[in-house]
């Protein structure tokens, strides 16, 4: 009966929510074209790829942009032990698609995962036929994860969390989803607290592992794209935005006013089609805009201070690589945070506001360590960025960045050491 309830339930969420998801495919691009793999028709070249015998193939899943980053170092990891495995590697979105296309190696396929509808998802394992499936993070889809444990598929949930949001719903719903995550081969968690949340919904806790956030592993410099950004930026001090969400934009407007004149203001927001809204604000607040997707450079923008908005993809770490100082984005306005992993591997002092959960465990580890401000409000982020440009409070700005930078080598390891273990397993 609860399977049938469940069924119900998300078909008819499923349709109230297909127009926004229309409407952001349309504004996204780059969906229309393999809409089919939802529903487990695939292009004769991937049935052709799905039809060869391929023992070792595991299929992985991942969504958002840092999930799909875990999932490729996971599955570099896993490479390194057995070279001779190959990926189906899904995700549900273009920017993930977009990604993934950057994870995979000669022989996998990419696709885009099936509707959690039994029909499309029997099908789907049907023709993939996985020697074993990693699921990333949150991604919990019942009749996925119940058909790979009705076929006897190893399943395991990788740098598992739990959101301050989920938490409640999914212990509420314990006798629905203990029956789900119990399907679980090994669940790797992030935290002591994200492992204790997945036992309240009814995970079994000898089939769990903390093991620390492997967003450790993923963050690496680019120094030839920190070059590139350099030329087009120019010299002085850089203050990056990164990943912003809308109200923090105007934030950061707001506050570069009160920088030494030497600093310059890049916004990357979080999302590139936002990115004729963020130009609007920069010229309201009376800067000149430089648009990097436009190939313009300072002398496009006239006279006057200008902000740099980086509204391309790809190329965040490489503007951390090369700032001063940086504020992680959705944590001051909206709630959850960006990575905070990437501008700290780089060294640099960064700031975030208060509203982080999405990273708890990486914060406790960088706020523990002395290596990263934490704000309230606006007015904070103000006070914390005036001091990281103080030149009287230079060694304060450098000895952040360092303890910061030593913090995020400290916790690394981890996907390797669950790489070795999911293979363990399979062996």
């Amino acid at each position: 009966m609860k399977w049938f309830v469940y069924n119900a339930l998300f078909t008819v969420a499923y349709f109230a929510m297909l127009p926004s998801f229309l409407l952001r495919m349309k504004r996204r691009g780059g969906y229309k074209a393999r809409m089919g793999d939802r529903f487990a028709k695939y292009p004769d070249d991937i049935l052709a790829e799905f039809s060869r015998d391929c023992a070792s193939r595991i299929w992985v899943h991942a969504v958002s942009v840092g999930e799909v980053q875990v999932a490729g170092q996971l599955m570099r990891a896993i490479r390194e032990v057995d070279p001779s495995v190959r990926f189906v590697f899904s995700t549900t979105s273009s920017t993930g698609w977009r990604t993934a296309e950057k994870e995979v190696a000669d022989g996998d396929i990419l696709i885009y995962n099936p509707i959690d509808f039994p029909r499309f998802v029997k099908k789907s394992f049907d023709l993939i036929r996985p020697r074993a499936i990693i699921l990333t993070e949150t991604e919990i889809w019942p009749n996925f994860i119940r058909e790979a444990k009705k076929r006897g598929v190893p399943l395991f949930l990788a740098n598992a969390r739990i959101s301050d949001r989920s938490a409640p719903r999914y212990k509420a719903l314990k006798c629905f989803f203990g029956e789900v995550f119990r399907c679980f081969t090994k669940i790797y968690a992030q935290s002591d607290l994200d492992a204790s949340r997945l036992a309240d919904a009814g995970a079994d806790r000898d089939r769990m592992e903390v093991t620390g956030s492997f967003k450790f592993d993923v963050a690496k410099r680019r120094p030839e794209k920190e070059t590139e950004l350099r030329d087009w930026i120019g010299p002085g001090r850089i203050l990056l935005g990164g990943s912003t969400w809308p109200g923090e934009d105007e934030a950061l407007l707001r506050i570069i006013s009160d920088l030494p004149e030497d600093v310059k203001l890049v916004i990357a927001p979080r999302h590139f089609e936002k990115a004729d809204a963020v130009e609007e604000n920069i010229r309201k607040a009376g800067f000149g805009c430089v648009r990097r997707s436009r190939g313009e450079s300072v002398a496009d923008a006239g006279n006057g201070r200008s902000v740099f908005l980086a509204d391309t993809t790809g190329e965040l770490m490489g503007l951390f690589g090369i700032a001063s100082a940086a504020f992680v984005g959705k944590s001051l306005c909206e709630h959850g945070s960006q990575n905070m992993i990437e501008p700290c591997l780089c060294g640099i002092p960064t700031a975030v506001g208060p509203y982080t959960e999405n990273f708890r465990p990486v914060m406790s580890d960088l706020l523990a360590a002395d290596a990263i401000v934490q704000v309230a409000d606006e007015n904070g982020l103000r006070l914390a960025l005036k001091r990281f440009f103080d030149p009287a409070e230079r060694e304060y700005a450098e000895a952040l960045g360092n303890r910061a930078k030593a913090a995020v080598e400290r916790r690394r390891g981890a996907t390797e050491k669950c790489a070795r273990d999911i293979l363990s397993f399979l062996a």
